[in-house]
């Protein structure tokens, strides 16, 4: 052989070369090794590919440069989810008091039941007004914004912009030293914080997953949406013209959740610099197509393997609850149930936080399904020994006000349930997923202190304000 070889650079100056630009640019060494990756395979297919596909890579780019873009990339994000609480809120109300006729009419064909086998009034009272009406409460609450906000997420995800809302994250989320899925898993949370953190599976990072587990609560699930929804029509939305409550319900909603999202990032980056010390994955992510949507499997993924899922969960943690607190709200020592000496009890602390004994007390019970609180609620204000059912928003307000309700009330109870302590669905989904006991405290303990010192913080700046 003549002439001479030009040897191969060495693996450890590649990284070397790789780490010099790292410490020049701050970009981290897998994100240059895998730009450069994708880098020489467009060039190798460029040299392939025919044109009809670069027409149609560029229909895909040039939309990608609006979804995915700084300036546009957020307020699209924002919009679509004003859009679909917007549409939740306005089109489950409807199917939402039919199924709740439909159940509490068959809880009066119940009662007739029981009556006609001589039933004593303590059963019929723990599994009929307790039991059956809190589960009837929890369905007809839960199931028919489940059943609208799980397709429409389903549907974002079958057109492929979930990718691009993980990927116009993903750098809030270094910065946090957490992982741009976490995005995606914060999406599904927004259905269900215990199928959020089932989803949590997609991040390949123990330390990242559990960072995703704990903090998932942040974004407000479906069972919080009604008590959120409520209040905020009936405190914000009723300041304007009846037709436009709706719509500034939902913007209060979408501020909320934004609230939720900042928490999520601050608490992440917390994590990330305390317990869960460590460098953030690098999120390799090839964009899909945009392709259309394939109904058949957006119904059964969202309806099957969401909400039935879900649904399941959260009537097997209700049922007990609703038994126990008609139990609670029956059983006096002398002329006050146990409900409302719990509550008196409760009184100097839900003062403290902006709130009141009875609004604490249900968030209490509340703990195994978040639907039940303003049932809950209702019943300790009007010391009725059942979950009472209310005809308009409008009596509820009357209600809360009677009771002593303001604005200040009102927000504290927003953040409060935005921020507090996850379901026990959510929980024994945090364990069973960690496989850990401290963790499955930590997603408890977390968000409560939180909860506790925010409420607080606002209540007496409130008060020393004067402002109330």
């Amino acid at each position: 052989m003549s002439g001479t070889v030009k040897p191969i650079t060495s693996l450890s100056e590649t990284l070397a070369t790789a780490d010099a630009l790292r410490r020049g640019t701050g970009t981290q060494l897998g994100d240059i090794i895998v730009t450069d990756i994708y880098a020489n395979a467009e060039q190798i297919t460029q040299k392939v590919v025919r044109r009809s596909r670069e027409t149609a890579r560029s229909w895909d780019q040039k939309l990608d440069d609006i979804v995915t873009s700084r300036l546009f990339g957020y307020p699209i994000m924002l919009a679509l989810l004003g859009v679909i609480f917007w549409i939740t809120i306005e089109g489950a109300n409807v199917p939402s008091d039919l199924l709740a006729d439909a159940l509490f009419a068959f809880q009066d064909q119940l009662t007739i039941w029981f009556t006609a086998a001589g039933s004593p009034a303590w059963l019929h009272g723990v599994l009929v007004l307790g039991l059956y009406r809190g589960l009837a409460w929890v369905v007809s609450v839960m199931l028919p914004p489940m059943a609208i906000f799980f397709p429409l997420f389903t549907l974002l995800e079958d057109l492929g912009y979930l990718p691009r809302v993980a990927f116009n994250m993903d750098h809030i989320f270094k910065k946090c030293k957490a992982c741009g899925k976490q995005a995606l898993t914060m999406c599904m949370g927004f259905g269900c914080n215990a199928a959020g953190i089932v989803s949590c599976r997609i991040i390949d990072s123990p330390r990242e997953r559990l960072i995703a587990i704990v903090t998932n609560n942040f974004v407000p699930c479906n069972g919080r949406f009604p008590t959120l929804i409520a209040i905020a029509t009936i405190f914000v939305g009723g300041l304007f013209a009846q037709q436009f409550e709706t719509l500034v319900a939902a913007a209060v909603i979408t501020g909320l959740v934004l609230l939720g999202i900042l928490t999520t990032f601050a608490v992440s980056w917390a994590l990330s610099h305390t317990l869960l010390k460590g460098e953030p994955s690098s999120l390799v992510l090839e964009l899909p197509p945009y392709r259309p949507p394939q109904i058949g499997a957006i119904i059964y993924r969202s309806l099957i393997d969401r909400t039935y899922f879900v649904l399941k969960r959260a009537l097997i943690m209700a049922a007990p609850a609703g038994a126990i607190t008609w139990i609670l709200a029956n059983v006096y020592i002398g002329d006050s149930s146990v409900l409302a000496h719990m509550a008196d009890f409760l009184a100097p602390f839900g003062h403290a936080v902006g709130m009141d004994g009875f609004i604490l007390l249900a968030f209490i019970l509340g703990l195994p399904a978040n639907e039940i609180v303003v049932p809950i609620l209702l019943m300790g204000y009007l010391a009725a020994g059942q979950m009472t059912e209310i005809d308009s928003l409008a009596e509820l307000g009357e209600i809360l006000l009677a009771n002593g309700w303001t604005w200040l009330t009102a927000t504290c109870t927003m953040l409060f349930c935005l921020l507090h302590w996850p379901c026990t669905t959510a929980l024994l989904t945090a364990y069973k997923e960690s496989g850990s006991l401290k963790w499955t405290l930590l997603t408890f303990l977390i968000p409560t202190v939180l909860a506790f010192g925010v409420c607080f913080l606002v209540a007496q700046t409130a008060r020393l304000l004067q402002l109330v």
